[in-house]
């Protein structure tokens, strides 16, 4: 977004600090978060090792379907569910659902996505990245406003990023001119050639985490493109994370965790960029997203394992298609995700059945151990029976 506006900026900002841009972290800030991280992280690799590919490989898809639709929403976008789930699938090769809409900005974005992980081998260039940004824009515009598309800025105004009302808009960073462009990303570009895991030129490695934090930082500050920059500096976080892990497999959704604490990012973010070069603080905040977003991904993996081995164990019971589909229901919303628990009148509500009928499904899903009760009456709710669940009341 490029506006002209009063500006509540302090006048150093990171690109205008000696030093620029020869971004630094101190070892001792980030090495215990870091340590913590990398545990975590070998953890996480070492139970997706445990399960096997086919019990992870869900859990990985829907890992890629939450990060299309993070990165989008960080910016305010509300991506169509449906369409991206689709184009993920496609995109894997896999069966999709032919009445989801099909939109070329979605599917611009799951190219882009792809690219970053799969092509992790291939080098980061000017080329790439207008690729990238191509991909984000299909129709050439940002909503009804015609950007460049597919190169770099070139405006003569300022790049500021705004928040606030018409006529009350407030900076809060101002990206270097235009007329520098091409070369502060070459600089960028040549700083993440020569830092790459395995192909270090560096006398002391950097480590990937580290690296992708201050890839990600870097890329922002410069803001190269009209629109798109942050979905595309995230695309570059998922570049160097699959560098360091030298594998094109998603393991973490750092744009899920990321929208999770959207505001807490953006302070995060806007504080490093104002200021020397030392980017210690933000560094240490990313480190602290990625061990949560491994967490994440761990829940995750547990909870499809908790609906793997409920249905083996109840591979034999007979259901009907209601029954199936409600205890599928009730087991994606996981436990105590279903508001208010169930009872008849919601089944009725869900499977468009009868009261008579409804009763006697969930009596016979209670006698074949699918689903507890708890309370008596008009109190009466039915719980998914899965070892380790609580049930606890969210509603």
């Amino acid at each position: 977004m490029r506006l002209m506006k009063r500006s509540s900026t302090p006048a150093l900002l990171i690109w205008q600090a000696p030093g620029w841009p020869d971004l630094t972290a101190s070892t001792a800030e980030v090495a215990a978060a870091l340590l913590r991280a990398r545990q975590r992280q070998g953890q996480l690799i070492g139970q997706c090792a445990a399960v096997g590919l086919d019990a992870t490989a869900p859990t990985l898809r829907e890992l890629w379907i939450q990060e299309a639709l993070a990165t989008s929403a960080i910016e305010g976008e509300a991506l169509n569910p449906d369409s991206v789930r689709s184009s993920v699938l496609r995109h894997l090769g896999l069966d999709s659902d032919a009445t989801a809409p099909v939109n070329r900005q979605v599917d611009g974005l799951v190219d882009v996505m792809e690219d970053a992980t799969r092509n992790f081998a291939d080098a980061l260039s000017k080329d790439r990245l207008c690729r990238w940004h191509a991909a984000l824009f299909p129709t050439g515009a940002s909503g009804l406003r015609r950007i460049r598309v597919g190169n770099y800025r070139d405006h003569a105004d300022p790049m500021q990023i705004v928040s606030g009302l018409p006529g009350r808009e407030v900076v809060h960073y101002t990206a270097p001119p235009s007329s520098q462009m091409d070369p502060q990303m070459q600089a960028f570009l040549d700083w993440f050639a020569r830092t790459r895991p395995g192909l270090t030129q560096e006398a002391v490695p950097l480590d990937g985490i580290a690296r992708a934090a201050i890839a990600h930082l870097w890329f922002e500050s410069i803001h190269p493109f009209e629109d798109g920059n942050g979905r595309i500096g995230r695309a570059i976080i998922d570049l160097a994370l699959a560098q360091d892990a030298a594998a094109p497999q998603r393991l973490v959704s750092l744009s899920h965790q990321l929208l999770a604490q959207r505001r807490g990012y953006y302070d995060a973010l806007q504080a490093a960029q104002h200021g020397d070069t030392d980017v210690s603080a933000w560094v240490l905040w990313f480190i602290q997203q990625y061990l949560r977003a491994c967490e994440h991904t761990g829940s995750l993996i547990q909870v499809a394992l908790e609906k793997s081995r409920f249905w083996a164990q109840h591979a034999s019971t007979e259901m009907n298609m209601r029954q199936r589909k409600v205890v599928q229901r009730l087991l994606d919303d996981g436990d105590g995700g279903f508001l208010g628990g169930l009872n008849a009148a919601k089944y009725i509500k869900m499977t468009g059945t009868s009261k008579a009928t409804a009763t006697r499904d969930l009596a016979q899903l209670v006698h074949g151990g699918l689903l507890f009760t708890r309370g008596q009456g008009k109190a009466l709710r039915y719980f998914v029976n899965v070892p380790g669940w609580a049930h606890l009341d969210r509603s």
